[in-house]
């Protein structure tokens, strides 16, 4: 393993997609910096990218609040210069649009795209002064398209899709690579397949179609790709999906 005198931050480095993207750049030589709430989850992630010789950090991180995400990555630029911040929040939820909330409406906005705010906000204000950068984001079908039921989910991930879009365009200029990537399809985690169980029974998930969901490992493997792409061919949104998804 080559390595590099970089950091990768992930937040939102949950067990499957987040984990999965820690891994990919820990393997490529990444001082890798992981954040999500209750941290002391990452601590079998971790161990598992120091047994195969990576380094990689671990915080507890509510991404809402300023001063967690500044510090964060304040951290993160200390252990080694910051040349790649991804943001990996979800915050999937299906209400009826007479039983969504207001607060429900705020929580999912304030995870799904304030959070991202700041977390691209301030990367650049770290990625700056050294002229060079990647700030990627983790879109879904609903940051491009908005389903019954999703009013809330599909907002957030619209807002997060416009705070890329306008950076992106305010920091290519400046030699920042921003992306956003939109994972068109269900991914093979614990609570997709739940959500499977629950609408279409056990048999269903018992013979479910192995090309159904993506796997993190897939999502991880389009990120590398995006950060390995020259800067005469930046990607600024990369739609990803199963072979066999129809859309």
């Amino acid at each position: 393993m080559e390595r590099r005198n970089a950091t990768a931050a992930v937040i939102g480095a949950g067990d499957f997609i987040g984990g999965a993207i820690a891994r990919k750049f820990a393997a490529e030589g990444f001082t890798v910096f992981a954040g999500r709430r209750n941290g002391e989850k990452l601590a079998p992630l971790l161990a598992e990218i120091e047994a195969t010789g990576g380094r990689a950090t671990g915080r507890s991180l509510d991404a809402r609040k300023e001063h967690d995400i500044t510090a964060f990555l304040q951290e993160a630029e200390t252990a080694a210069p910051l040349d790649v911040c991804i943001f990996n929040i979800g915050a999937n939820v299906n209400f009826p649009l007479l039983e969504t909330t207001e607060r429900v409406f705020r929580k999912v906005w304030e995870m799904a795209c304030y959070s991202g705010f700041l977390a691209g906000r301030e990367a650049a204000r770290l990625m700056l002064p050294r002229g060079r950068g990647a700030i990627f984001f983790t879109g879904a079908t609903a940051s491009l398209r908005g389903g019954s039921g999703y009013a809330a989910f599909a907002a957030a991930k619209f807002g997060l899709r416009a705070v890329a879009q306008s950076a992106a365009r305010e920091l290519g200029p400046k030699n920042i690579h921003v992306a956003h990537l939109v994972i068109d399809s269900g991914v093979d985690t614990a609570w997709v397949r739940e959500r499977i169980r629950q609408r279409e029974g056990d048999e269903a998930l018992k013979n479910l179609d192995p090309n159904r969901l993506m796997r993190p490992e897939a999502v991880a493997e389009a990120y590398w790709q995006l950060y390995r792409q020259p800067r005469d061919a930046w990607t600024f949104e990369m739609e990803i999906r199963p072979f066999g998804e129809t859309w």
